[in-house]
């Protein structure tokens, strides 16, 4: 049995990507991660939380609207935007990824979701900066549907623990009320975190949001 593959590593502007599968026996299947660095950025070990967050963020889309615009924010694995196309009232998912290496890995089908993904008919895979497309005003003639349904943001490990400096200005009240602007009134912004629910983090939210929640995941 082999134990160990690596499956793709690419040169990022961030660092060496790199994607593996290795058999976990407590689990008894095989287990996918990806690497920045010398840094661990997923596991498919646990996709609680991930999917929980297009659980939970689609929930809360206003009862009563569908043909839902939904944009994903960070594609890794997989699971967040699979989880949202599990939703029958999604229309269209945009899924927009910086990093070109991702989404060529579910093309050319190497993650155990990718199939799924790719083969629905609702998906569109983006390569693009998402955080500079929150930073432009929306545009129809821009790679986003306008405006949007839900957006689904899963790309840093908390508003204070970002990838990339670029990335903090989204979590401010200012870069909020930016993003907002993508979505139709009663659009839903959600976030996934790995820390639980920063009360500054929320603040900021409440200053741009009618209504504001915070679940903390267990698994």
């Amino acid at each position: 049995m082999l134990r160990f593959e690596e499956l793709a590593h690419e040169q990022t502007p961030m660092g060496e990507l790199t994607l593996r599968r290795r058999y976990e026996p407590v689990v008894g299947r095989d287990v996918f991660e990806v690497k920045l660095g010398d840094e661990y950025l997923m596991s498919s070990l646990f996709t609680v939380a991930e999917e929980a967050l297009s659980d939970l963020g689609l929930a809360a889309v206003p009862a009563g609207r569908d043909a839902l615009d939904v944009v994903v924010g960070g594609l890794g694995l997989g699971y967040t935007a699979v989880a949202a196309l599990r939703d029958a009232r999604v229309a269209t998912m945009t899924v927009v990824d910086a990093l070109p290496a991702v989404i060529a890995w579910h093309e050319r089908r190497l993650l155990p979701v990718s199939g799924t993904l790719v083969d629905d008919e609702r998906t569109r895979l983006v390569h693009a900066d998402f955080f500079a497309l929150m930073r432009a005003a929306p545009d129809a003639a821009g790679p986003l549907p306008v405006p949007l349904d839900a957006i689904l943001l899963d790309v840093d490990h908390s508003p204070t623990f970002t990838l990339d400096p670029s990335h903090a200005d989204l979590y401010t009240v200012e870069g909020l009320r930016r993003l907002a602007a993508h979505l139709r009134p009663g659009g839903v912004f959600a976030l996934w975190s790995d820390d639980p629910p920063e009360e500054s983090f929320v603040e900021a939210l409440r200053a741009v949001f009618a209504h504001v929640e915070g679940h903390t995941v267990a698994f």
